[in-house]
């Protein structure tokens, strides 16, 4: 296995880049900054710069890996294409590469409340809007995959167990980054996790139960 990690520089992608170094599974991290990705990123991993929105980029730089994780998402702007092209345009070129070098499994960072039109985040150029239009993107393309939607982030890890569901159960609560990037990680490797919407979040009341669990409950 050879992961390739689009949105490696962001809060959650940065780690899920650790998560797997950890695991000892070569990465290769897609960045747009080579520097500012040295900096945050593990030495052991390898930083390729591209971007999302120009497809050769992504042949170039997705190369021999195998499985792709994707944190990919819009950052806060005044520019109403943003999330269109980043959420959506950017998911749909990684799925036509990933279908082009035959990847074995696709791993998306979503979001909760994907499938609610009146929500608040939609304030903010529909973003929730595209993230489920890229959603069924992928779910039509053929690729195994699995898609993650957590609930609020937060960069500091904690105790609580994770709670996860399918799709449109879960419409509130937050969960640590931290435990987002496990959960995409062992995505990879169980075969419960393939071809399902997860919905995440993190409570302190629940009981802690094995990822394999988790995927075969939904």
């Amino acid at each position: 296995m050879k992961a390739f990690v689009a949105g490696a520089t962001g809060e959650t992608g940065r780690r899920i880049v650790g998560e797997l170094v950890q695991r000892g599974i070569p990465v290769r991290a897609l960045v747009r900054d080579l520097e500012k990705a040295k900096q945050i990123l593990p030495a052991e991993a390898e930083c390729v710069v591209g971007d999302v929105l120009q497809v050769q980029s992504l042949r170039d730089a997705i190369a021999d890996c195998t499985v792709i994780l994707s944190a990919t998402g819009a950052a806060p702007s005044f520019d109403p294409t943003g999330p269109y092209r980043v959420d959506f345009e950017g998911t749909k070129n990684l799925v036509e590469v990933a279908k082009e070098k035959g990847i074995q499994n696709f791993v998306m960072v979503s979001s909760l409340c994907t499938s609610l039109l009146f929500h608040p985040l939609n304030l903010f150029w529909l973003i929730l809007v595209w993230k489920k239009q890229a959603e069924e993107y992928l779910q039509k393309s053929g690729l195994t995959y699995t898609i993650v939607r957590p609930g609020g982030l937060k960069n500091d890890d904690n105790s609580d167990s994770i709670v996860m569901k399918g799709a449109d159960q879960l419409f509130d609560g937050s969960i640590p980054r931290a435990k987002v990037a496990q959960v995409c990680v062992e995505a990879l490797f169980l075969p419960s996790a393939q071809n399902k919407i997860v919905e995440i979040v993190a409570k302190p009341e629940a009981p802690a139960q094995p990822f394999e669990a988790l995927f075969a409950s939904v």
